[in-house]
């Protein structure tokens, strides 16, 4: 992905978007949940208002003696006021009427009885009337102000909806506008609080990305305690130390490379070299006869110093390809390379049962084992000459691994070789020697899931345990 079109999804997909998207839901989900109740309310106070019409309808006709009639204009103004078709005063179980000059004939009637208070009614109530067609009528029943007395209303219900859809339209305005404040005080809260520092960290990260060599990119950590502040630290030290990590890499191999290509002139000097001593030692001069092996031996100690470097330079970190693989065979045949098998000074006893099998690359730990049975056999060889010389290889299975001895009973590591055993061009038990070996052989055993380390044997000597993963479907 591009950086352009990274930066365009990080745009489109910001937090300041879904934080505006989210506050709105909310407060909308709450206008919802407030806004039922509210209108049920709305509903049942304009009812109670057209009951209250029809209760000073009813004290008019009790002011009014049996034996006369309301005049005409009075009873139109009283059913004008409240909006109704006709109004019905019950007392003492006589009913008296007031009516249009001409009755209306109702098709559909809805009663609304404002005797019952509770939510739940008034909320149905109030769903019934919004989402009910035109045409119906609404029959209004409430108490008088006198005991046992009853007022009925007959009307249209036509006003009451039109009344709460005006109602709900107000109630959608203001929400909205409360949404809009709301949301735009919130999104400065947390805008000044976590937005913009969330993104200053994204940019830093995709800064510093592209251009990790770039020490102006580090972050400069505020001085917050919380959270973000703790990430802005952490952070910034990250990339500090990420920076100088790879300036001394870069380094390191600018080094290398340097080290590399002097290196192989040095050996290819000294190749010369020992070809000219090898033609000097052939002269009959005592002198040249008696320095001429110390020559030769010094140029190959250099010549094998300069290979190793540029072999350990080279060493590519390939994966390994693990394989069951019978550990015997593989230390017979590193036992034969390393010119252990058959020396004529040394017993080499492999005691390694048939049936152990491993799991792994057979290449690498092959080279393993070559380094451990060689650097025995030169320790044996530099030791002074004594009999019993002998390097023994034996293993034992622990759960599900097996650990192999590769044991000698030369005369043991020296101090200065324990501390830094597997530290490269730092870990050598003899003179001349690089350090690689062991350093090389760690890192393929580690590569092929196992662990290698220096054992201080009761007996003396020196051994070196491999502790590698045993075939599991081979047992």
């Amino acid at each position: 992905m591009s950086d352009e079109s990274r930066a365009s999804t990080v745009r489109l997909s910001s937090l300041s978007n879904k934080l505006i998207a989210a506050i709105i839901a909310v407060i909308f989900l709450v206008e919802i949940v407030i806004y039922l109740p509210s209108l049920a309310m709305f509903r049942a106070t304009w009812l109670d208002d057209r009951l209250r019409v029809g209760v000073v309808a009813a004290r008019v006709l009790d002011a009014v003696p049996d034996v006369m009639a309301l005049p005409r204009s009075l009873t139109d103004r009283l059913l004008t006021s409240a909006g109704a078709d006709a109004i019905v005063y019950r007392r003492a179980g006589q009913s008296q009427l007031i009516e249009l000059a001409e009755p209306v004939s109702p098709e559909v009637v809805v009663t609304a009885d404002m005797r019952q208070r509770d939510i739940g009614s008034l909320m149905v109530g109030a769903i019934d009337t919004l989402l009910a067609g035109p045409g119906r009528t609404l029959r209004i029943i409430g108490e008088g102000d006198i005991d046992e007395s009853l007022v009925e209303i007959l009307m249209p219900e036509t006003q009451l909806r039109r009344d709460m859809i005006d109602y709900s339209r107000n109630i959608l305005l203001v929400s909205l506008g409360i949404a809009a404040v709301t949301a735009f005080a919130l999104y400065m809260l947390v805008s000044q609080l976590f937005i913009l520092p969330i993104q200053r960290l994204t940019r830093n990260i995709l800064s510093f990305r592209q251009a990790p060599e770039n020490a102006s990119l580090i972050l400069s950590a505020t001085t917050r305690r919380d959270e973000i502040g703790v990430l802005e630290r952490e952070l910034s030290a990250m990339e500090g130390e990420l920076f100088s990590m790879l300036r001394q890499q870069r380094h390191l191999a600018d080094l290398g490379l340097a080290v590399a290509k002097i290196n192989h002139d040095l050996r290819n000097t000294l190749t010369s070299a020992q070809l000219l001593s090898d033609q000097v030692a052939t002269l009959d001069d005592p002198k040249v006869q008696r320095l001429a092996p110390r020559l030769v031996t010094t140029l190959d100690k250099a010549i094998g110093f300069a290979q190793s470097v540029l072999d350990y330079g080279r060493e590519a970190a390939s994966v390994p390809v693990l394989a069951p693989v019978a550990l015997r065979g593989l230390v017979e045949d590193a036992a034969f390379e390393a010119r252990v098998a058959g020396h004529p000074d040394i017993s080499f006893d492999n005691a390694i049962a048939e049936d152990v099998v491993v799991l792994i690359d057979a290449g690498q730990m092959g080279r393993v084992f070559v380094n451990l049975l060689k650097n025995a056999r030169e320790a044996l060889e530099a030791a002074p000459q004594r009999a019993g010389a002998q390097i023994v290889v034996t293993s034992h299975l622990v759960g599900a691994d097996v650990n192999v001895w590769v044991t000698d009973n030369g005369p043991g590591l020296p101090p200065r070789a324990r501390d830094n055993l597997f530290v490269a061009f730092e870990g050598s038990a003899r003179a001349g020697g690089t350090g690689l070996g062991l350093a090389i052989a760690r890192e393929l055993t580690e590569a092929n899931g196992g662990q290698l380390r220096h054992v201080d044997p009761e007996e003396g000597g020196t051994r070196f345990e491999l502790v590698l993963p045993v075939d599991i479907h081979s047992q």
